[in-house]
């Protein structure tokens, strides 16, 4: 693992010239460069029943006995999907996905009761013990990367190293660029389609008006207001428009979840104490860590991995020169798959 020890920030050339001298592209669903490992299927999947009404799926996929790596999706909200396996050498890792409460194949679907940060952490524990897991890596990106920090701070013994891509604080700011003031004037023609299920609204603040239209007893009042919440951030996603990114975020099933349990998180200040992973850095000094971040990220700007490393100097930073948000992104997409080959190497 010398790799982690001896770098500390890095600059990473993403341009496609660059790019096209590493790999080739090929369809598979969306576009995803051939650095990707092959498509796998779970050697073993199960439900756990965590707090009523919440049930888990989650899987198993790669080498039984290789090394745990459990990868935690963003959103919140999102789910998993196939090529989330993908990342991982499978004759290296045990590689765990699982749907959070509310989230892909977890049931109920977009449940907001009993969801709130912690209660995911606890579920990571529970996945840990029943899994027979001492310790694992911890994989997440965006939302997967505030999750991974809070579970890594609360359980340091049990996390083998960190790998963060979109580095998410969840502190009122960041929530207040995206989805209030900041993106909009980056994005002002996007913006305008993300308040229109809002404009008659009685409520100014567009996360409070938007909570309304998520919360109604309406369906087709939720699912407007859905699609419209998440195309806003599938469109913000990537440096260039992609539009299989953005028909992932539309996809009916995901953009209800996430919109639900992303205005849920983000009414409560995602149910954190203020700037508390920062507070909390100290807790991550003896984990090896690497943070992937996307220069042009506007979803998750770059002030935030910055502010990250310098509270925890033993990580490693890469930043990624022409990529947004989006792990898809190829730039960012080929540092994780190092990232995890070097961590097994």
């Amino acid at each position: 693992m010398s790799w982690w020890k001896s770098h500390r920030c890095i600059f990473v050339c993403a341009s496609a010239t660059c790019l096209n001298r590493i790999v080739k592209r090929r369809r598979v669903g969306s576009k995803k460069p051939e650095v990707l490992y092959p498509a796998i299927e779970p050697y073993q999947t199960h439900r756990l029943e965590v707090a009523n009404p919440h049930e888990l799926y989650i899987e198993e996929c790669g080498n039984p006995d290789g090394l745990a790596v459990v990868f935690l999706h963003g959103g919140p909200g999102s789910g998993c999907e196939a090529w989330h396996r993908q990342f991982f050498d499978p004759q290296k890792y045990r590689i765990i996905l699982f749907d959070q409460r509310g989230s892909g194949r977890s049931t109920p679907h977009a449940e907001l009761t009993l969801n709130r940060t912690q209660d995911l952490v606890a579920d990571m524990e529970q996945i840990r013990t029943l899994l027979g897991i001492e310790q694992w890596l911890v994989f997440g990106g965006s939302w997967g990367s505030t999750l991974a920090l809070v579970y890594a701070q609360s359980h340091p013994e049990q996390v083998l190293g960190l790998i963060l891509r979109g580095i998410f604080l969840c502190r009122p700011r960041e929530i207040d660029w995206f989805y209030r003031d900041g993106a909009s004037r980056l994005f002002a023609d996007h913006w305008q389609a993300y308040l229109d299920p809002i404009r008659a609204s009685i409520h100014h603040d567009p996360v409070v008006a938007y909570h309304a239209l998520l919360t109604s007893e309406h369906e087709a009042t939720r699912i407007e207001a859905a699609n419209a919440w998440s195309r806003w951030e599938g469109l913000c996603a990537t440096l260039r428009h992609n539009p299989d990114v953005v028909d992932h975020y539309c996809d009916p099933h995901t953009a209800v979840s996430l919109a639900r349990i992303e205005c849920h998180y983000f009414m409560h200040d995602a149910f954190l104490e203020e700037n508390q992973i920062l507070h909390n850095a100290n807790r991550l000094r003896h984990i090896p860590g690497v943070i992937v971040q996307g220069r042009y990220d506007v979803i998750c700007p770059m002030e935030s991995a910055w502010s990250l490393h310098e509270a925890w100097p033993e990580s490693t930073l890469k930043l990624i020169e022409d990529a947004g948000h989006s792990a898809a992104e190829p730039g960012i997409l080929k540092v994780l798959v190092d990232a995890c080959d070097e961590f097994v190497a």
